[in-house]
């Protein structure tokens, strides 16, 4: 019989981890050429391994749950006709009759087609298959289920169970963590222990952005966000000082020609997600805020490709648009060697020098930070960084706003 295998794509992000989500087909399903396979979640985006050639699907090597990397054996396709005709007519043809008598040593009925990782979860739990309500494609009891069912009968046991103190203890719920915080917890754990994080704070006067927002939006009715101001600044501030755009190997340091940013995008589901703006140093003010909108969006109905997150070389945090002042540190996505956090603006009095004379005004100001790999960068090229970056902030028109 001849067998195609269905390899986990190899462009998978570095530093990212990837599971096995739900399979879209199970064994013996007839497929086409490029129809979904498969889904793969990780904690950058969740995507669908098409099918390779058409046939039928004759195994399935990785279940739902599994970590897998690049290149990894996801399941096994025949396109051999014959074979795929005498699978279709199996899963057709009526079924066998069952014996009068089971043997003794036959499973119970709802333990029959569970994977190893269900099994182990049921037993460690003590629970028998049949209590558990299954979810999975074609009534399976997936891992998902049994830690659903777990975490609700904790809510309920614990209810009426007394603290070591003898208080009762607060009712409280589980909830079950979902692959992708599953990746971000380790993802952010092993960059926060790879790394040494330092964060620089500066503070940035917007008012000349605002200015020009408001003056574009009187000639054309439209202006660019903030954000894709803070985007060109950052570009021109990598241009002065490019040893920020780099990463870090045990040999050399690695500084990138290309400005790809990453910008951080909140998921409506609790996630954290930064699709990245490639060749940021080509593009115009516009085109940054053109592509922001178009990441932006696709990043919260969740049809990002793994393209659109991968290969950045530096990312923005507006952790600002939520109305926090001040991160630090902000955990660096690796293998990048540093990470720019933004805060609320604020109206805020500060104090300037007006005709020679030292004057309290009152102006919109944001906090602005460098959380940095200290392994890359030291306190001269962060600072003279964040100082261009500042500038830009504070000048845009000078930066090449336009």
């Amino acid at each position: 019989m001849a067998t195609i295998d269905i390899l986990m794509p190899a462009d998978q992000a570095e530093g990212t981890e990837a599971t096995v989500g739900t399979w879209l087909k199970q064994v013996g399903d007839p497929v086409a050429l490029h129809e979904p396979l498969v889904e793969i979640t990780t904690d950058k985006v969740n995507m669908e391994v098409p099918s390779p050639a058409a046939g039928v699907l004759v195994e399935v090597c990785c279940v739902a749950g599994t970590r897998i990397e690049p290149g990894a054996v996801l399941g096994r396709l025949s396109t051999d006709h014959a074979a795929a005709v005498r699978i279709d007519q199996a899963t057709t043809a009526a079924p066998r009759p069952v014996p009068a008598v089971m043997p003794s040593t036959a499973p119970p009925a709802a333990a029959l087609g569970l994977t190893p990782a269900v099994r182990q979860l049921l037993k460690q739990h003590q629970l028998d298959a049949a209590q558990v309500p299954a979810t999975g494609p074609g009534g399976r009891l997936t891992r998902e289920d049994v830690l659903a069912f777990v975490a609700q009968r904790h809510v309920t046991d614990d209810s009426s169970v007394p603290d070591p103190a003898g208080r009762q203890a607060r009712p409280s719920r589980r909830v079950p963590h979902t692959p992708m915080r599953r990746s971000i917890a380790s993802n952010m754990a092993r960059s926060l222990a790879a790394a040494p994080h330092v964060t620089s704070v500066f503070e940035a006067d917007m008012s000349a952005i605002l200015a020009d927002r408001e003056a574009r939006k009187a000639a054309t009715g439209a202006a660019p966000t903030v954000t894709a101001y803070v985007v060109k600044a950052v570009v021109t501030a990598l241009a002065r000082v490019p040893e920020v755009n780099s990463r870090w190997h045990e040999d050399a340091v690695e500084i990138f020609e290309d400005v790809n940013i990453g910008v951080g995008v909140a998921t409506p589901d609790g996630g954290l997600i930064a699709p990245v703006i490639h060749g940021a140093q080509h593009l115009s003010l516009e085109a940054i805020h053109a592509r922001l909108d178009d990441v932006t969006a696709r990043a919260r109905a969740g049809t990002l490709s793994q393209a659109d997150v991968s290969g950045g070389t530096f990312t923005i945090s507006n952790h600002g648009v939520s109305g926090s002042l001040l991160a630090a540190p902000i955990i660096i996505p690796q293998p990048q060697a540093a990470v720019l956090g933004v805060g609320a603006l604020q109206r805020r009095p500060v104090v300037r020098l007006i005709e020679g004379s030292e004057a309290i005004v009152v102006k919109p100001m944001v906090y602005v930070t460098l959380t940095l790999d200290h392994r890359v960068l030291d306190a001269q090229q962060s600072n003279a960084f964040m100082v261009a970056c500042v500038s830009a902030l504070e000048s845009p028109a000078s930066a090449g706003s336009k």
